[in-house]
């Protein structure tokens, strides 16, 4: 995409007259903008402060400030907004926002700040944009009242319409817009105003995503596509170990290459600037660097770390940083008499998202300010970054924030450093600069998800049931090396390592979760389904054995854990309807596992074969239950995708390195799944009254356990560790 003539500043005009938009305020007032025809319309980026956004043709534009990475919330969270106005979906557009000066359009659930992980989005938000929507109905309301001279109590909406009852006048929402005067004056909306959940007609449905059509035609514009006038292209030689320095650079070979422009010296790479992308590669293979090579992490190996873990995981002198207690489990277990322990492992996950980490900024002539394109999780970590880089205030910077291509944790604060030495190096050569990773810069330079041992111990009295258990896990902590402004080292609570392991649906009186925090030997980052995915594939074997040990089933010792958990109970109960459990074809057999993704509760059935030492996944059901769902369609996709990248990072993926370096380097050795190996599969959503909840990730968790305790009824012996050694068909 070549950019020309772009002007951008931090808030457009209106564009046109009559146009009306509507920004909730975090006090839960309204600020109605209203353009007027002696306006001028801007010639760059319209970027306008409110959520909903109403031209007089009565098209609709929605607002989110989630970040689209291809979970869609560009489609679920205009849906909210859109079934609070009344609005004809046909009508609407959506817009994601980019900057948030005046903190409208932040995530409640994290602070008010723009910022999407840990499929937070649609819970954070919901009720949020269902007051936005129903305020800007309410003004709408109250406009064309006044205009009619009626109250408002005889003025109701009906599909993008607004409606007289006395009379039976209809005013399009668009014709409203265009009204000379607007009530910008309404009471608030209180919970009780919102829409019944009988009246739901747009949430709950199923429209085309937003997205979907500009990705398949190739028209989706992602921050690897942009070009600018007078744009470099920058390749980097980075560090081969965290924490060295390039130390000498003979650098006359790539120099002499036409079109090379430029080479910087940066704190821990050495970066091309080229007027052209494969000059830049080229040119970067012709650097010769000597580095420091004083790093720390030079004398680690993730072989050593997992004996590591298995050693501080076993090591009752260690300290443990309680995550979840309920009764007395220490007491409980010393004084058991039927015991049952069992450990388990995780090695480290590379993200493997499709688009590599790129950035684009063009610094201004002062140095103080910038114009950012980046793919990010949080434009308001990265406008942070920028302003800290440049020493500036947050004003100066102009950011867009762009569609993804996949990031699973991986563009959170991980990609921050990509983005200050793009800054650095714009700043350096007076130009813009597009700085890209290759795939093999993306694996080598990956923040992996830690790898994990896990012991689990428990008692079951006479009867089988199970009265105490401890679930202990060693594990460096993601929070202490990615969010060091997060973390308490007094309560050592790492959310992201340790959640999943509260096990709060099973009806255990003495329970207690805990984690052994050992030194980091690597970059460590949160991963699709962050402490779910390696705790619940560890409770869930687990589970299993402790049914064989009690002479129970699989389904009836879960239902007596559940016992306490009406939602828990019905998503067992789907599923195992759904797969006919305990019925698959001659030689394969099904395997079972309960897992929760926060407040979204999942449980998922694998069928599965061995032979020859390799074993297949044919089918897997999945039964979910989200609260209920705004995009159903959406959920289950997302689901699905969920239970592909669990069955991926049990199969063949897993990421080494030896002397801090990183083995693998593309995906002919770090390998995904393959579309031959995918099974069928089934999703069921089974709503509740809960509140919504994400859904995104609760695909990740129920995966391992249901493949492993697939294996272990055909094998008698089930993988404690993923990947597993199994080979795949």
């Amino acid at each position: 995409m070549i950019l020309k003539d772009m002007k951008p500043t931090r808030r457009g005009f209106l564009a046109g007259s009559g146009t009306l938009a509507f920004a909730l305020l975090a006090g839960g007032g309204v600020s109605v903008i209203r353009s007027a025809a002696a306006e001028p319309a801007a010639a760059g980026i319209r970027d306008i402060n409110g959520w909903v956004v109403i031209e007089p043709d009565g098209s609709i534009l929605i607002r989110f400030g989630a970040a689209e990475m291809g979970q869609g919330v560009n489609t679920s969270l205009p849906m909210i907004v859109a079934e609070e106005l009344d609005a004809g979906w046909s009508t609407v557009k959506a817009e994601q926002v980019s900057m948030d000066p005046d903190g409208i359009f932040g995530n409640p659930g994290f602070g008010g700040i723009l910022f999407s992980a840990g499929s937070s989005s649609l819970e954070g938000y919901f009720q949020h944009l269902r007051r936005a929507g129903a305020t800007a109905r309410r003004v709408l309301i109250h406009s064309a009242a006044a205009h009619w001279g009626v109250s408002p109590e005889q003025v109701t909406t009906d599909s993008g319409v607004v409606v007289n009852t006395a009379s039976g006048a209809r005013m399009g929402y668009g014709e409203v817009a265009a009204l000379p005067a607007i009530v910008t004056e309404v009471p608030a909306v209180a919970d009780a105003d919102l829409k019944p959940r009988k009246d739901w007609r747009i949430i709950g449905s199923d429209p085309g995503r937003l997205d979907i059509p500009g990705k398949t035609r190739g028209a989706a514009i992602y921050s690897i596509d942009i070009r600018l006038p007078g744009m470099l292209y920058a390749a980097q030689l980075q560090a081969p170990v965290e924490g060295e320095t390039p130390v000498t650079v003979s650098d006359r070979a790539a120099r002499d290459l036409p079109g090379v422009v430029q080479i910087v010296k940066l704190a821990n790479s050495v970066a091309v600037l080229a007027e052209r992308w494969e000059t830049a590669l080229a040119a970067r293979d012709l650097l010769d660097v000597s580095w420091s090579a004083n790093s720390e992490f030079r004398q680690y190996s993730s072989d050593r770390e997992l004996e590591e873990l298995s050693r501080a995981v076993d090591d009752p002198s260690l300290p443990a940083f309680p995550w979840e207690s309920r009764g007395d489990a220490v007491t409980a277990l010393a004084q058991g008499t039927r015991k049952h322990a069992a450990t388990y492992s995780t090695t480290h996950l590379y993200h493997a998202q499709m688009e590599p980490l790129n950035a684009v900024a063009s610094v201004d002539a002062d140095g103080k300010g910038a114009e950012v394109w980046l793919g990010t999780q949080s434009q308001t970590i990265s406008i942070g970054v920028a302003t800290a880089v440049l020493g500036t205030t947050p004003d100066r910077i102009r950011f867009h924030a762009m569609q993804m291509g996949g990031a699973f944790g991986r563009r959170t604060v991980f990609a921050r450093d990509l983005l200050r030495d793009a800054l650095l190096l714009s700043r350096a050569a007076g130009r813009p600069v597009k700085l890209m990773w290759t795939r093999e810069d993306d694996v080598k330079n990956g923040w992996l998800r830690p790898a994990t041992v896990h012991r689990l111990e428990a008692t079951l009295d006479a009867d089988g049931t199970v009265t105490a258990m401890r679930h202990r896990v060693a594990s460096p902590s993601i929070l202490q090396f990615a969010f060091p402004q997060r973390w308490n080292p007094e309560t050592g609570r790492d959310v992201l390592v340790m959640e999943g392991t509260e096990s709060t649906d099973y009806a255990i009186p003495d329970f207690r979760a805990e984690h052994v925090i050992t030194p980091r030997r690597c970059r460590v980052s949160a991963w699709r389904g962050i402490g779910w995915a390696p705790n619940c594939f560890a409770r869930e074997c687990f589970i299993d054995e402790l049914a064989e040990q009690a002479g129970s089933d699989p389904v009836a010792f879960r239902r007596k854990l559940l016992r306490d958990s009406p939602r828990g109970l019905a998503v067992l109960d789907a599923v195992v309807a759904m797969a006919g459990f305990g019925k698959a074809p001659q030689g394969r057999a099904h395997g079972l596992s309960f897992a929760g993704y926060k407040e979204t509760r999942g449980a998922g059935v694998a069928e599965v074969s061995v032979e020859n030492g390799r074993f297949r996944v044919h089918r897997f059901w999945a039964a979910v239950d989200p609260g209920f769902a705004v995009h159903p369609d959406n959920l289950r996709a997302q689901v699905e995708g969920g239970i592909l990248f669990g069955l991926s990072s049990l199969m063949r993926e897993r990421a080494s390195y030896t002397d801090g370096m990183i083995d693998q380097s593309n995906f002919y050795d770090y390998e995904p799944i393959r579309i031959g190996e995918i099974p069928k599969i089934e999703v069921r959503i089974v709503e509740s009254d809960s509140a919504p909840s994400g859904a995104g990730e609760i695909g990740v968790p129920m995966t391992g356990a249901a493949v492993a305790n697939a294996i272990r009824l055909l094998t008698g012996t089930a993988p404690r560790q993923m990947p597993f050694n199994l080979e795949q068909s």
